[in-house]
């Protein structure tokens, strides 16, 4: 029983070791802040801790973790939505910050434009754009992780992108070749 409980949480241990920058880059960019993004992550790594055997025995187990967080966020955005909504009697605003990741895309001109963009798109629309564009998922496997159809997929990345095109900062980063 102890060998099969310490070959699990190796095998955990390896799956979160190998998937860590991955996951945390899939966070940053649906969440738009470092500190949301690892808080994401740790409390999607804690649920799929739990249910560690049946997501193991998953044919493609980062896709499951991938949704896992991706349910997680949106229900962190739903409450934080009507947190938002209720009103408030300090008068206090909400600031969008953007962390600095010290990783290579830091170093890109247009990082906080686009980081900016990115947090403003409605959460489907975020979710569609960073899993088709950022991390290269086919529209089936974008489907998947988000629970809905492929063509709510094509219909949502489609609108984000439109509306990424039509912020001019942006548009001029990509006609300069990343330089404004």
């Amino acid at each position: 029983m102890g060998d099969r409980k310490q070959d699990r949480d190796a095998e955990f241990q390896a799956f979160v070791v190998g998937r860590w920058p991955r996951l945390m880059r899939t966070a940053f960019l649906l969440t738009g802040e470092q500190h949301a993004a690892e808080d994401l992550v740790q409390s999607t790594l804690e649920q799929v801790f739990v249910a560690w055997r049946r997501v193991a025995a998953a044919d493609e187990p980062e896709a499951y973790v991938r949704r896992v967080m991706i349910n997680a966020h949106a229900r962190r955005h739903r409450r934080k939505l009507r947190e938002f909504l209720a009103p408030k009697d300090d008068g206090s605003q909400i600031a969008h910050e953007v962390a600095d990741t010290g990783d290579p895309i830091t170093r890109a001109d247009d990082r906080h434009t686009l980081l900016q963009a990115l947090a403003a798109l409605p959460p489907r629309q975020r979710e569609a754009v960073v899993l088709r564009y950022w991390e290269d998922l086919t529209e089936t496997q974008t489907a998947e992780a988000m629970g809905c159809s492929v063509g709510a997929v094509k219909s949502n990345a489609a609108k984000g992108i439109a509306k990424l095109r039509a912020i001019p900062d942006l548009a001029d980063a990509v006609a300069h070749g990343g330089r404004k």
